[in-house]
């Protein structure tokens, strides 16, 4: 939770729900929306907008089911999908990637908690009946590696119903803010088991598993306990207070049962028709649970070229030809196909919609706003873990930066292949270190976040892929940057090296490797500061990233439906190298003056039919 000042706060989260989208990834996909609203309504929240992250193989037709399911969920639930990404790769044709991302808004005096509290107090389990679909969904699917058994795992696929998703957020909402709960937990992996032990573990629970309502006949206990049924909450509400609280569930149509009591044991005890079927100490589920301790190894030391002789063995075309073709990559291409299925103005707070960098939504009644963004490094990371993970913090707070919004938290899902890999532990520590000197060198905390391990397919591990989610607060919604305008001078600001090694060119063109270049992390922050600073003076802020600068100039050619006279040395990696941190800006003659702070690179002026010698039409041609 951020405090945003004026009695506002905000609330995000980015999940995965990887496993279950490569078995079934309609239901998967939207389950997974489900799941991370529930985790911000458990906040006492309003979830007003969700971004989602998307890595598949090129072609692979569980792509376009995944999109399905997004849009099924959250165009039912009425929260608006504002942004994301979609990255295809070959390292994930086997295990697909699917994470989301949510943001809510609530009064900053008005947080709910998940523990449990007031021995005598009733455990109340509201929203939609229980039945065996989901059971084994954290267990089977998403702490284990995937083989040629996926089908089989169908039934631990949860199965999403977003009409009451939305009935569950209207009545999270309204319990918490008329102080009808003492706190509050959704029901995620390993359902009752999973959110009951968090909520037990400083005072306790006793549970009767015979009152939760069920939806099939004949489960077991140990089926009620850790089933993976959607669209379920669990409260605790002080007796006094039941009838309201019964009273609200009865008005939205949700099922409700009291199914168990706080205590001051410390345990979690349940029962099944008055007969003891389980007790544990609950800290042993959550503070005090087993950890594994793996000792990290790197791999063996890379026989590729280092980063100078990147050009050899590259089969490329003329700059002209590759700038085209790799607009019409998969990778960079329009992601306006996938966008066009989601509704990203329901809830009217959408200022700047997706397509550039990030999205940004009004802070109703005033003009504040936020700038969110969802980013990940996959092939980067790969290369250099470390390097991969600062990478994935400073492009996600770049593209808010972009916006106009100053960076104020982040989020992360680290999703990685089995860390009982010593060379698979590594990646992990190496790029959760990265990350954490790009947020040092930022000055901007990670509040929340998510593991996906075992992402491997009868050994084959995906990239480690770390995606971090960004929240910007934006000064006035009503200067954020749009479009270049004939006339405005184009500049270059930049920080660190860019390479080709680990870029799209370098992917399309040859064999992916190389020493990616040494980041400068004041100057990337610094970047970052200059940008946000910048924004409201200038008419476009766009940052560079795959497919590199003139790729970047190219977007913003298209976007804004007109050319420029640009000069971009006669070179690969200035034309397609990444990894630095770089962006376009552009702004009125009369406006440069104002952008103090860093050195800035002219690079032409906007105008014209024309971008680096290829007309506009035939560049937005490729890019569609």
């Amino acid at each position: 939770m951020i405090d945003l000042g004026e009695g506002e706060a905000v609330c995000f989260k980015v999940e995965s729900h990887n496993h279950p989208s490569a078995v079934e990834p309609f239901q998967g996909a939207a389950t997974g929306v489900g799941g991370i609203l529930r985790d911000i309504i458990a906040m006492g929240a309003r979830p007003v907008a969700l971004l989602d992250g998307l890595r598949f193989a090129d072609g692979d037709p569980r792509f376009d089911r995944a999109v399905g399911g997004i849009g099924a969920y959250g165009n039912s639930v009425g929260v608006a999908t504002v942004g994301g990404e979609a990255v295809f790769d070959d390292a994930y044709a086997d295990n697909v990637l699917v994470n989301a991302m949510c943001v809510g808004l609530l009064p900053a005096d008005r947080i709910a908690t998940a523990g449990a509290s007031g021995p005598g107090n009733l455990v109340v389990l509201f929203g939609a009946t229980t039945g065996r679909d989901g059971i084994g969904g954290a267990s089977v699917l998403a702490s284990a590696e995937l083989g040629e058994d996926d089908a089989d795992k169908r039934p631990t696929v949860q199965i999403g119903d977003p009409f009451t998703g939305k009935k569950l957020i209207e009545v999270s909402v309204e319990l918490v803010e008329s102080g009808l709960v003492e706190s509050l937990q959704d029901c995620g992996a390993a359902g009752l088991a999973s959110s009951l032990s968090e909520m037990a573990r400083e005072a306790g629970i006793d549970l009767d598993l015979d009152r939760v309502p069920l939806r099939e006949e004949g489960m077991e206990p140990w089926e009620v306990m850790i089933s993976e049924s959607q669209e379920r909450m669990v409260a605790v509400v002080r007796p006094q207070m039941l009838a309201a609280v019964e009273a609200l569930c009865d008005r939205w149509e949700l099922h409700h049962a009291v199914i168990g009591t706080v205590t001051d044991t410390g345990l979690l005890r349940a029962s099944w028709v008055r007969e003891a079927v389980g007790e544990i100490p609950a800290r042993f589920l959550t503070d005090e649970c087993p950890r594994y301790r793996i000792e990290p190894r790197p791999p063996q030391p890379s026989t590729r070229e280092p980063s100078s002789s990147l050009l050899l063995g590259l089969d490329a075309p003329a700059l002209e030809q590759a700038l085209l073709e790799l607009l019409g990559s998969p990778n960079i291409r329009s992601r306006a196909p996938i966008y066009r299925r989601y509704d990203h103005l329901v809830g009217s707070r959408t200022v700047r919609r997706p397509g550039l960098d990030a999205a940004v939504l009004r802070l109703r009644p005033g003009y504040r706003g936020l700038a969110v963004s969802l980013d990940g490094q996959g092939r980067m990371t790969r290369l250099d873990p470390r390097t991969g993970g600062a990478l994935a913090v400073l492009e996600a707070a770049r593209n808010v930066a972009c916006a106009g919004g100053e960076p104020i938290g982040l989020t992360d899902c680290l999703n990685f292949g089995n860390p009982e890999k010593p060379e698979i532990a590594w990646e992990l520590a190496e790029a959760i270190e990265g990350m954490a000197l790009a947020c040092e060198a930022l000055g901007v905390p990670i509040v929340s976040g998510n593991v996906s391990l075992y992402n491997e397919t009868d050994g084959r591990a995906i990239h480690p892929t770390p995606v971090v989610g960004c929240v910007g607060l934006v000064a006035d919604v009503r200067a954020i940057p749009s479009t270049w305008c004939e006339g405005d001078l184009i500049l270059l600001a930049d920080a660190s090296p860019v390479s080709l090694a680990g870029s799209e060119y370098q992917a399309r063109y040859g064999e992916v490797g190389g020493r990616l270049p040494r980041l400068e992390l004041g100057a990337e922050a610094s970047l970052v500061e200059f940008l946000w600073r910048a924004a409201p003076s200038c008419s476009l802020v766009h940052d560079v990233s795959d497919g590199g600068l003139a790729v970047c100039l190219a977007e913003a050619a298209i976007f804004s439906g007109i050319g420029a006279n640009v000069e971009v040395p006669e070179d690969a990696r200035a034309w397609f190298g990444e990894g630095g941190g770089q962006a376009v800006v552009a702004c009125a003659p009369e406006q440069v003056d104002r952008l103090g702070g860093i050195p800035l690179r002219e690079l032409g002026v906007v105008g014209g039919g024309r971008l680096l010698g290829i007309p506009v039409s035939e560049l937005a041609e490729a890019h569609s």
